[in-house]
Parts: structure tokens; sequence; C-alpha cells
């Protein structure tokens, strides 16, 4: 069998050509060659698109609100300036080489803070509407409140003395805030409600992102929601305490009348407690939206308010009638003056000067006086000299001049008198009683007004 075989074989190949094979497998190997030399020019190309297109990656837009950082193999890189690109297009070499790290700068970002408000449901928040009622007690492990500085008892002997200065806050559960004071005896403590605004940005990306702890940018993610998310307990806890460490230097009047001085205090505290950790976050304000009394005492403070606000206004009336009662009596300088007075190392040159700067009713005063002491210099001078005139004819005839002269002053004092009644005494009156009705005539006195007040208009 295996010769049969064998002998067909040998038949079949003595009966083909002897030039087919070699031309076969010539074609063949032609074809495998250009196959190949085609692969090879399309993978080049292949590396070539890979290549560009890995090189391609590595350009970067940074927003116009944006500043990045270059990290390479996690380390920041550049020096001064150059630490930070700005706005633009950037190349940096592809991932997993170098990364870029895009922070908002320009980006102001808010957060409500409620910590310090009594607790509300998602409904009443939406609502607006309180749950709380009059009758219903405080909740501290719930509510927040934080505490201010009450009004000070002022003991006569301790007028001008400042109690409640070493004061220590502690955190309390449910965002509350508890304080304690080492000097609080004749003080109390008020609770009250607020509810904040804090608008921050990121200002030092390069502290920011050491300092600040931020999780990583997941896909479809941005870097201010996630920056949002990681920077918000932080910044909310020290915006507490910086809240805690300001109200307590005020009372709850001035924590719910104040929306200046309060929020620019808490900022400048909270600025102060993210510098000292170089957070990079700068706090652009602070807004206090929101501050009340606990419900449970409104009609106590409503009526406390009011009491103080009487009394402030009559304080305030008190000072400007005193103002203005010294102020007519003898000027600026009263006060001074009367210091001066009852002052005994005062010299008499320094009394003499005040007494010259002294206006309203005490210049009058001093103006009637000199005028009077004038006039009664003068009217004694003029007397000395009548009476030296008549001295002369006195030594002749006293009697004469007495009479003369009792006779002029009995004119000058009619002349002055209303109503006049002349009663002549003779012997026989003796032992007799006359009756005068001294009731003053009105027709005589409304007509001497009269002709005084024409000789004033005169």
């Amino acid at each position: 069998m295996a010769e049969q075989n064998n002998k067909d074989n040998t038949e079949f190949q003595s009966n083909m050509p002897q030039e087919s094979v070699p031309d076969e497998l010539g074609a063949a190997g032609k074809s495998l060659s250009e196959a190949l030399r085609i692969s090879f020019i399309i993978l080049k190309v292949i590396m070539v698109i890979l290549v560009v297109a890995f090189l391609a990656s590595g350009f970067k837009t940074v927003g116009p609100e944006e500043q990045a950082l270059v990290l390479r193999f996690g380390k920041i890189q550049g020096v001064g300036e150059d630490r930070l690109l700005g706005p633009g297009l950037h190349w940096i070499f592809p991932y997993p080489i170098d990364e870029i790290v895009k922070i908002p700068v320009e980006t102001k970002v808010s957060l409500l803070i409620d910590s310090f408000w009594y607790h509300e449901s998602a409904k009443e928040r939406l609502s607006g509407q309180s749950r709380i009622r009059p009758t219903d007690p405080l909740k501290p492990l719930v509510d927040g409140y934080c505490l201010t500085r009450g009004e000070q008892r002022i003991s006569p002997a301790l007028i001008s003395e400042t109690q409640g200065d070493n004061i220590n806050s502690t955190p309390v559960t449910g965002g509350s805030r508890q304080t304690v004071s080492s000097d609080s005896e004749g003080s109390d403590y008020n609770i009250v409600h607020s509810k904040w605004q804090l608008i921050y940005q990121i200002d030092n990306p390069e502290q920011f992102y050491i300092n600040v702890l931020i999780p990583d940018v997941r896909p479809g993610e941005t870097y201010i929601n996630v920056v949002k998310g990681g920077v918000t307990p932080l910044l909310k806890s020290m915006f507490e305490d910086a809240v805690v460490s300001v109200m307590v230097n005020y009372t709850i009047d001035e924590a719910i009348s104040s929306r200046d001085r309060i929020p620019r205090d808490v900022r400048i505290s909270l600025q102060d407690k993210l510098g000292e950790i170089s957070s990079g976050v700068k706090v652009v304000s602070v807004q206090l939206t929101q501050s009340v009394c606990p419900p449970q005492v409104k009609a106590a403070f409503e009526a406390s308010t009011l009491a103080s606000q009487n009394s402030a206004k009559a304080i305030t009336d008190a000072r400007t009638y005193a103002y203005n009662t010294i102020s007519k009596a003898a000027g600026p300088v009263a006060e001074e003056l009367f210091a001066a007075l009852h002052d005994e190392a005062v010299s008499e040159e320094t009394k003499e000067y005040l007494w010259s700067q002294v206006a309203g009713t005490a210049q009058e005063k001093l103006s009637g006086a000199r005028v009077y002491a004038t006039k009664v210099e003068k009217d004694a001078e003029a007397n000395a000299n009548y009476l030296i005139s008549l001295l002369p004819e006195y030594r002749q005839r006293p009697e004469l001049v007495i009479q003369k002269i009792y006779l002029d002053t009995i004119e000058q004092i009619l002349a002055n008198a209303d109503e006049k009644f002349f009663i002549q005494t003779t012997e026989a009156a003796k032992d007799k009683e006359i009756r005068i009705q001294l009731n003053a005539d009105p027709l005589i006195k409304s007509k001497k007004i009269r002709e005084q007040t024409t000789e004033e208009n005169r």
C-alpha cells in the first residue's frame, strides 16, 4: 500500500511544470512584505498622533476668575510669581507628570450661619412661621443662642468702674454658646438669637491649597463646589467662635439694634483667626441679618426697652436743659468760672479773665451793676458838690438851707408817687382819727404804664 502511494506521488510530481512553484512563492512573499510595510506606516502614524495628542493634552486653560498651581508629582512648581498661572492658555507636562489645580480667586461665596437661631424645621423655614410660643421653654440642647453683656448695676461707690471684663466662652451642643464670667457680680447676661451671612473668597491660592484640606475633584464636579463642601465646616466653626467672643462685649439692646459695629468686629476677629492658620481665605463681608430676643421674654424685653428709652430721653432732656440754662446764665465759660471761684489755687487774674468772658444773663447783671455803680458814684459826687456849694449859705442861715433841702426831697418823693394825699395837721385835729382808702386807682396806674411805654419806645 505504501509502495503504491509513493509511486503515485512520483508520477504526479513528474507530470507538474517545473517553473510554477517558484513563481507562486515569490508573489506571496511580495504581498506579505507590502502588507507589513503598510502596517508599519500606519503604526508610525498612530504613534505620532498619540505623541501629538499626549503633548497637546498639556495645554490647559485658566478661566478669567481663576489662578492655577502646577503640581509636578505632587509638588508645587515655580518661584515667586511664576508659582501661579494667570488667566489664559498654558502648557504643562501632561498627566501624570504635571497636574494643574485651578482655584477661583475672584469668586465670592456666601455662607449662611444659623447656629445661634432657635431650632426650625424645614417646613417652618420655608413658611417663615416660627413654632416658638411665649409659653414654650428654651431648649439649650436644641435651640441656638448667644449670650450678651448685661446692663451694669453701678453702686454709688463704684460709679466709674466697669464689671464683666474677664469673660471666657465655651461651645454648647446644638450650635449654642455659653459664656462664663469670673467677675459677674452685679451684672446679668442676656440671651439673643441671631442669623448671620458670611461672604468670603480665596485671596492666596498657595496657602489655601497647602493649609486647607480639600477633597479631590471628581469627574463632573467643579472645584468651587468642592471648596464649599471642604471649607464650610472650618469657616463655620471659626465664625461661631468669633461671634461668641464679640457678642459678650455688647448689651442685648446693642445686639438687636446694631447692624454696623458688631458685624465689623466679628469680621475683624474672624479674619485674625483665619490669618493665624494661614488659610488664604479673605473675609469680604459679615452681615447680621436678624437678631431677636427670646420669644418667651419678648413682652418683658419690650417693656424694658421702652423704659430704657424713656430714661435715656429724660437724661438727654435734663442735660439739654442744664446746658441751655448754664449757657443762658453765663455762657460757655460758666462751668469753668464756677470751678475757679471755688478753687483757692486759681489766681485773681484768671478769675478776672473768666469774668470778662462771661455772657448771657450774668453779663447783663454785671453790666447793670457797673452802670448802677457808676450812677451811684456820679450821684454821690453831684450831691457832694451840691452840699459843698451850699456850705457857705448853710453857715450863714442853716435853718433856711435845711428847709430848702427838705422841700426838694419831698418834691422828689412826691414826683414818683401815683396818688398823693395831703393832710394838714392842726391843734384842733389832735386826738382825732383819720381814715384814708389806700386802694390804688387802676386808671392812674394804667396811665402811668402807658406813659412809661411811650417814653421807652421813643
